[in-house]
């Protein structure tokens, strides 16, 4: 996935009210960003970290550009955009780059299903019947270990998925996790008990009921973004 327009540079000045970010450009413009990400943002929003934002020409959008990259205090860059995961597992699967979920005959967006009111990411349809694929955008990482990490914030939300995907499972029907790894210099993903530990317990809960955990890292740069490879999860 290439980026529409050039992303420019800058550096982080804060990150505040969720969705904002004050930004100064290389060419020292003092700009507010939008910051499309709901999630803590540990290790991916420290003061003066680098960071890279589209430019935004559209008039009627009150901001003038979108954080898109940042580089961490490790020298890993991370895709800050959580939106841009769902896209690029979507590209990945038509590319037949995830091999564990290749031979679909359709594919279908956010769809409704389980018991909670949930919708999923991407529902799969094989001759032997559909998978259930929900996505989650990793970006913590840490300086004295190449696993990655999540959540970065306590997310009922992720565990009600997780809940949902194993009632399918146990219902017969093929129910996967895939974890985008969004961050470079990773060699694995865990679940971050520390911070969340009902999203890990959830989390070995589906896999004990049948729930297949995926992971993939991505090849990035402030030119493109590529899934490209699969990640073991440590559990």
């Amino acid at each position: 996935m290439q980026f529409t327009t050039p992303l420019e540079q800058g550096r982080l000045v804060r990150r505040y009210k969720r969705f904002l970010a004050d930004v100064i450009t290389d060419a020292g413009e003092h700009l507010c960003i939008h910051c499309p990400n709901t999630g803590s943002m540990l290790n991916c929003m420290g003061e003066g970290a680098r960071v890279w934002f589209q430019r935004n020409s559209d008039p009627k959008r009150k901001l003038p550009g979108t954080w898109e990259l940042v580089e961490t205090p490790q020298g890993r860059l991370a895709c800050v955009n959580t939106a841009r995961a769902n896209r690029l597992v979507e590209e990945a699967l038509l590319a037949g780059v995830i091999g564990e979920l290749s031979g679909f005959t359709v594919l279908k967006r956010e769809v409704a299903y389980g018991i909670e009111n949930s919708r999923v990411d991407f529902r799969l349809d094989y001759p032997a019947g559909p998978a259930f694929v929900e996505v989650k955008s990793v970006t913590l990482g840490f300086a004295d270990t190449a696993v990655a990490a999540f959540p970065d914030a306590v997310t009922d939300r992720g565990a009600r998925h997780l809940r949902e995907l194993a009632v399918l499972a146990r219902q017969g029907v093929r129910a996967v996790q895939l974890y985008c790894v969004n961050l470079t210099g990773v060699e694995a993903v865990r679940p971050a008990g520390e911070i969340d530990p009902r999203y890990a317990a959830a989390l070995r809960d589906a896999v004990e009921a049948g729930v297949e955990v995926l992971a993939y890292g991505v090849e990035l740069s402030p030119k493109e973004i590529r899934l490209v490879r699969p990640l073991p999860v440590i559990l």
